[in-house]
């Protein structure tokens, strides 16, 4: 510092003066935003993944002899067919009620009537597993599918190796719905669904700040949400045939990937431009809050939901992140299959978001009205 004054050396300048001057209050507020908006990254993921446990993994459960085997008995003798169906039964509902007392709840059994209703679930997304009892020897099956995650078909063999130890019986693993050869640990749905938010609210901040911090008039949020659900479908086409086609790492439907990647894209960037419209440039880090510090740990990516606490375990499937990573990995693997809610629930966002950017328009320009009109009066 100049002997002479302040920084620049003007003697009329004093130290406190130009600290003003270069940091403004409204600077030291966006600052700590910042900074919060990092400690609630930081507190999100880490808490989202530093500890993950099995927590009521929907499983199906049944005592059964392989189909051949019931049917050539049932006609064989009808009646004793009949009352070993009604034992296995009973067994499966004992089995049952012993998994669901296992300490700390990880898993959420359900009985089922045959191995082939069971695996008919797992592919449907009713369950992520299956425990096939066999009551005729010691080695049972388990079913997984890690299409769904690898990291929760792993979390279900090291709780069958418990269960199974204890009862002095050993199990073999069938993964029913494997994950595609170039879709390491399943994670390529959850990466593709990070990129299309990314491209999302990074799309609707350029459009919000383009012309000012906020939609001057109606008009203006329509056109910005016009370009940006043509934005989508456009980055929802690429997303779906880079995952595809070109790298190979998703299969399904590439339709029905663009379909959903379009959805989605849209979807955030009408948060981002409804959040805009409520709190000014301030909304685009309140987007980047709900998707990505909460939407993405939450999202059943590395840890799909029953492995993740609490908190992020229930938020999970209601954000975008969850439900396009929940319905991307529905379409590569298990034919769309119980995506149906993650559709709707994006649609809900979609239509909510534009609807609250256009109203927040619609309100700022009856406000620039009535001031208009206030100036004129006093006029």
């Amino acid at each position: 510092m100049s002997p002479r004054g302040g920084l620049d050396g003007d003697p009329g300048t004093g130290f406190l003066q130009e600290i003003k001057d270069a940091v403004s209050v409204r600077t030291a507020l966006l600052v700590l935003g910042v900074l919060a908006v990092q400690l609630a990254f930081i507190a999100s993921y880490i808490g989202a993944f530093h500890n993950p446990k099995p927590h009521e993994i929907p499983i199906a459960v049944t005592v059964a002899v392989p189909a051949a085997q019931a049917k050539a008995e049932a006609e064989a003798d009808p009646a004793r067919a009949s009352a070993e169906q009604k034992q296995m039964e009973a067994a499966t509902d004992q089995a049952v009620q012993r998994l669901k007392a296992l300490p700390g709840k990880p898993l959420k059994p359900s009985s089922s009537d045959s191995e082939a209703d069971a695996l008919a679930r797992i592919k449907d997304r009713g369950v992520d597993g299956a425990l096939i009892i066999n009551p005729q020897g010691t080695e049972d099956k388990l079913l997984v599918a890690s299409g769904a995650g690898a990291s929760l078909s792993q979390a279900l063999e090291e709780i069958m190796v418990k269960v199974e130890g204890a009862e002095k019986r050993t199990f073999k693993v069938v993964d029913v719905v494997p994950d595609a050869e170039g879709d390491a640990r399943g994670l390529s749905a959850f990466y593709l669904v990070v990129g299309w938010c990314v491209g999302g609210y990074l799309c609707a901040s350029a459009l919000a700040i383009s012309a000012g911090a906020k939609p001057a008039n109606p008009a203006r949020a329509v056109i910005r949400l016009g370009a940006m659900a043509v934005y989508a479908v456009v980055a929802g086409l690429l997303g779906a045939v880079i995952a595809g086609p070109v790298l190979g790492a998703l299969p399904g439907s590439v339709m029905a990937l663009w379909g959903l990647g379009a959805l989605l894209v849209f979807a955030v960037g009408a948060i981002t431009l409804a959040f805009q419209g409520l709190a000014g440039i301030v909304g685009i880090g309140l987007a980047i809050l709900l998707v990505v510090v909460l939407g993405n740990p939450s999202a059943g990516g590395a840890y799909p939901y029953p492995l993740l606490p609490g908190f992020w375990r229930h938020i999970g499937p209601i954000l975008p992140p969850g439900a396009g990573t929940f319905a991307a990995r529905s379409i590569a693997y298990f034919k769309g299959n119980g995506a149906g809610g993650a559709f709707l629930t994006l649609a809900g966002w979609a239509v909510g978001a534009a609807a609250v950017a256009i109203v927040m328009s619609l309100l700022r320009q009856d406000k620039k009205e009535l001031q208009a009109e206030a100036e004129e009066q006093r006029s």
